[in-house]
């Protein structure tokens, strides 16, 4: 399963921006997102940010994957047992 995780966009150099998810920074190429802007929310898959998101769809992405998260409660996912 590949993940798409949404991400602030607090710098751009080129075609390289800083982006930040959660106090965590991370750089990521632009070239598929070229119209992207500081401020901007992108979704970040690979080191690449795919396209602009609007930030309100940005805030409930987050909210869900943060809610996931505490409900794993730390413990690992295992793809092999099915579930329910």
């Amino acid at each position: 399963m590949c993940l798409a995780i949404p991400a602030r966009v607090i710098g751009i150099d080129g075609d390289t921006a800083v982006v930040d998810v959660d106090g965590i920074r991370r750089e990521c190429s632009l070239v598929l997102a070229e119209d992207a802007a500081v401020g901007a929310y992108v979704i970040v898959h690979a080191g690449f940010a795919l396209h602009v998101i609007d930030e309100t769809v940005a805030m409930e992405s987050l909210r869900l994957l943060r809610e996931a998260g505490a409900a794993t409660d730390g413990e690992a996912f295992d793809a092999s047992e099915p579930s329910g």
